[in-house]
């Protein structure tokens, strides 16, 4: 009688177990797929309407019976500043105040009524006048029941899920109890006792006490930047505002073919030059001192002095001479005077060649002192700016030393590599490992082979600053067949996690969706799009890298 009893037992409890686990599955799965999800919805931001037009983008956030209006451009998502913004709310028309730079305010006390509350903005900036409509829907306040049903779904899951693990535990003890003893009272009381312990190991821990305490608040609304499970990006405009995000609207077009040149700054050959020693001598500096490095200087104007050492040999000749000039300097002199004073006597002609003589003898003199005293003066033979120097007091300079080096920044030229005759002969540009961009123009290309390599001579077009000879730089040369496609600065395109390069696209006011796009080099500045994106997309070209990495 007893096995009989038991065996019932198990056989219910099996019942109750397959018919969980089949409620369980139901639940889950409900036999069928209703489709793609929708899309995922932003429930932190406080309530705002979007509208947008040809020329403006507007975004109206409610917050504290404000209601803070956000005034962009269209294209480039530029603030706009001073315009006027006329409201038709439901009670009537009002005007909205500048709070800041594309920033206007506006108190809305119908804004209280939860509801759909249309709303009409007449934009006005300059000569352009544009009516943007949107709608503004404001929340009903959650009931007490609504706030307690999601933690009572939340408890009924982790129920669920532990019901399996409990239901296996009894059925273990109850089956264990009934063998052991074979009474039919006892046997049942255990199993009774199994599934009240079922029961209690099913529910999740702190689901009993969790009735008696009060709901959890709900967090206030915040205007943060985050990421949805799409990929897309939900940035609020202000926080558009502080990381500067800029737009561009793409289109296509036809673009030359362009190859990259490795390239090193020069200076033009025409605007710098060496001031070198012609004889070995000693540094001297000029009256003020040497010039440090990056001074300006005219040509023509005293940089250094060179003193050449001079012998005991040499001394003793240049001695001995002065010596011999100074008895031939007497000499003619004394005859010049006897001459003189006899005009009568002699001719005209014997008193002039002694006087010529005199004075031939006197300039020689005069030299052969310099020779000893004066110093050779190193003079700037161009304009410019000191770029290098190498001068000290009391140096020996050996003949032919590079003491100065002279370079007009005004006037630098960029020596390229390259393999094609017709690079860069219709067009150039230059970008800095910085990422600055210098403006570049064709001077001439060598015949000589460097490595299979010629050097190609550019011009830069316009003094961008701190530019110095000696940098290397990326030559972005016109050459080769025209390409199509989209063209978009290099700031726009940052690299996803597998390594893709990738856009933002400026979907809606205040959401960016990244697209997965094919580049190539165009120019210094810019890339080429040849897949991956359309004509007409507003794409990120200025905060994209900080867009990339909000999570």
């Amino acid at each position: 009688m007893g096995r009989h009893f038991l065996r019932k037992a198990v056989f219910g409890l099996c019942g109750l177990l397959a018919g969980a686990a089949l409620s369980g599955s139901a639940v889950a799965h409900e036999g069928h797929d209703h489709g793609a999800p929708p899309p995922p919805q932003v429930t932190t931001l406080a309530p705002r309407a979007e509208a947008a037009s040809a020329d403006f983008e507007l975004v109206a956030v409610l917050r504290d019976g404000i209601l803070t209006i956000h005034l962009d451009r269209f294209a480039d998502n530029a603030p706009v500043e001073g315009a006027t913004i006329e409201v038709d709310t439901p009670e009537g028309s009002q005007a909205a105040k500048t709070s800041g730079p594309g920033t206007y305010l506006l108190p809305v006390p119908f804004a209280a009524k939860p509801g759909a509350h249309d709303l009409a903005f007449t934009v006005t900036a300059g000569d352009t006048v544009d009516v943007l409509a949107a709608t503004l829907t404001i929340p009903a306040a959650p009931t007490s029941s609504e706030k307690q049903a999601p933690a009572m779904l939340a408890q009924l899951g982790g129920l669920r899920t532990d019901l399996l693990a409990g239901i296996l535990a009894g059925l273990l003890i109850g089956f264990l109890a009934g063998a052991l003893v074979m009474s039919r009272r006892r046997a049942g009381a255990l199993l009774v006792l199994g599934s009240l312990g079922v029961a209690l190991a099913g529910a999740p821990q702190g689901a009993w006490a969790a009735d008696t305490q009060p709901p959890a608040r709900q967090p206030p609304a915040r205007d943060a930047a985050q990421r949805l499970p799409d990929g897309s990006v939900i940035v609020p405009k202000p926080t558009q505002r502080i990381l500067g995000v800029r737009t561009l609207v793409t289109a296509a077009g036809t673009f030359a073919g362009t190859v990259e040149l490795p390239g090193r700054v020069v200076p033009d050959v025409n605007a710098s030059g060496l001031v070198q020693t012609a004889v070995g001598g000693r540094l001297a500096p000029p009256e003020g001192g040497f010039k440090p490095l990056g001074t300006k200087v005219a040509a023509g104007e005293i940089l250094a002095y060179v003193h050449p050492p001079i012998g005991a040999s040499d001394l003793k000749d240049l001695e001995q001479q002065g010596y011999e000039l100074d008895q031939q300097i007497a000499i003619v002199k004394r005859r010049y005077e006897r001459l003189s004073a006899i005009p009568n006597a002699v001719t005209r002609r014997e008193v002039e060649e002694a006087e010529i003589e005199l004075k031939g003898l006197q300039t020689r003199r005069a030299r052969l002192e310099r020779v000893q005293r004066e110093p050779e003066a190193l003079r700037a033979p161009v304009s410019g700016v000191i770029a290098a120097a190498d001068a000290v007091a009391g140096q020996m300079a050996d003949p032919n030393t590079v003491v100065f080096r002279i370079v007009d920044p005004g006037r630098l030229w960029v020596e390229a590599l390259g393999f094609s005759p017709d690079a860069g002969r219709s067009g150039a540009t230059g970008r800095l490992p910085d990422g600055r961009t210098v403006a570049l123009a064709f001077v001439g290309a060598g015949i000589s082979d460097r490595a299979q390599a010629f050097p190609v001579l550019f011009s830069v077009a316009a003094d961008i600053g701190e530019l110095r000879p000696g940098q290397f730089l990326t030559v972005f040369a016109e050459a080769g067949a025209p390409r199509t496609g989209i063209a978009i600065p290099r700031s726009a395109v940052v690299r996803g996690a597998n390594g893709q390069p990738i856009v933002y696209e400026h979907v809606s006011a205040e959401r960016f969706m990244p697209r997965e796009v094919k580049t190539e080099p165009l120019d210094a500045s810019r890339v080429l799009v040849l897949a991956g994106l359309a004509p007409g997309r507003r794409i990120v070209t200025d905060g994209a890298e900080l867009i990339d990495q909000i999570r």
